[in-house]
């Protein structure tokens, strides 16, 4: 997939490293909020991590659960991102990875069993810094099969 593709150029385009600076690499968080999709939006939680390559570049994973999503089934995201900071605490991401839908019984009594599919993830966020830990208002969009569902929390970020 061209995605995949794109990430993968990104990443060893990359060469400089913050190893010689003294700034911070490891950016783990825990994130917080609500996801959209077809007018239905459930409480999101998750965790999400970025190693900066250089003061532009980085790359990382997120792993989100909406449990009431999908008429109570549930839903998983994991995928792998890579980010751009294209100004100040600006972050710009783009990810592929899997949606996992638990398996559920539909309001005409329909049995769905638990199935995984491609998910796109695009992001925007911007991190505040308080007292040695990010704030993160984020807003993602996520395209799985046809359809888009909209993310949006807090991410709370502690650098080291």
């Amino acid at each position: 997939m061209k995605i995949k593709s794109l990430i993968a150029s990104l990443i060893l385009a990359t060469t400089t490293t913050y190893a010689s600076t003294g700034e911070e690499q490891h950016f783990p968080g825990v994130f917080v909020g609500a996801t959209t999709i077809d007018s239905e939006t459930d409480f999101s939680y998750g965790i999400e991590y970025e190693y900066k390559f250089s003061k532009t570049w980085g790359a990382g994973f997120v792993y989100e659960k909406t449990d009431n999503a999908h008429h109570g089934a549930g839903v998983d995201v994991a995928l792998a991102a890579v980010y751009l900071h294209p100004w100040k605490e600006l972050r710009i991401g783009a990810g592929f990875g899997k949606e996992k839908v638990g398996s559920y019984t539909d309001h005409h009594h329909h049995h769905h069993s638990s199935h995984k599919e491609d998910v796109i993830r695009t992001s925007i966020s911007y991190d505040f810094h308080v007292g040695g830990f990010g704030v993160a208002p984020t807003l993602a969009l996520d395209f799985v099969d046809g359809e888009t569902a909209t993310v949006i929390g807090v991410a709370f970020i502690k650098a080291f």
